[in-house]
């Protein structure tokens, strides 16, 4: 495949992507993992434009025409028509992994209104906690391979403000050009796998929990590989 960056989702930071990052590299892959946990330090929308320019800013180092291709994660998938338009260089493909969808056409809700009044429950002057309380400790558990890996993606963690759920994500024309492919590892993002098969994107599934790139990164790294080979991308 031509060189990959991933992009995290904004809840939670680079690490989550590392181990996979690792399996690409040692397969030839040139991988970028972008931070973008300070993308959202300030309070006022719209955050968009800052993570479009933090993407293309940290793969900056590759030559300028060559292709990548583009690997979001959760939340992440909502941006991914902006961090194409700002890129720099040729995108060859765009995958989303367990992620949100940016809207057919007009600006994406960075939340439906149902999820933004639950949000504003949970806001503590205007910034909400960590990710990771937000679920049942069961839960939470789950979906680490590990307690120390888990230690070391909630450290990363950032506070995010409220108003990163206040902005729509522009949806510029054209931004699906290239190959596009959905990778789900389980509910509840079924149904948004579903919405790709009717977009007619490659979709395929290794069943896990949110953060499966964390459990088996083998996989996951393998089946990116084999996804975009099938799209008609160089193997390297």
């Amino acid at each position: 495949m031509e060189s990959a960056f991933v992009v995290h989702s904004l809840l939670l930071g680079p690490s989550t992507w590392a181990p996979v990052a690792a399996r690409l590299m040692a397969s030839g892959v040139v991988t970028v993992v972008p931070s973008l946990v300070d993308a959202a330090d300030a309070d006022v929308p719209p955050f968009w434009p800052r993570v479009a320019t933090m993407v293309e800013d940290a793969v900056s180092c590759l030559p300028r025409g060559q292709p990548v291709v583009l690997v979001a994660h959760s939340n992440a998938g909502l941006l991914v028509p902006v961090i194409v338009q700002a890129a720099r260089r040729p995108v060859a493909g765009c995958l989303f992994v367990d992620a949100s969808l940016p809207s057919r056409t007009g600006p994406t809700p960075a939340a439906s209104p149902g999820r933004l009044a639950y949000l504003r429950t949970m806001a503590v002057e205007v910034r909400l906690p960590r990710w990771t309380t937000w679920w049942d400790e069961d839960e939470v558990a789950s979906l680490f391979p590990d307690p120390q890996t888990r230690s070391t993606v909630s450290a990363e963690q950032p506070w995010l403000p409220l108003s990163y759920y206040e902005q729509r994500i522009p949806v510029p024309a054209g931004w699906d050009q290239g190959p596009c492919g959905y990778l789900l590892f389980g509910p509840p993002y079924d149904r948004v796998a579903q919405e790709a098969r009717e977009r007619g994107w490659d979709v395929a599934e290794i069943p896990g929990g949110h953060l499966h790139q964390l459990v088996d990164p083998d996989a996951v790294a393998a089946c990116i590989v084999a996804m975009t080979a099938r799209w008609g991308l160089p193997a390297g």
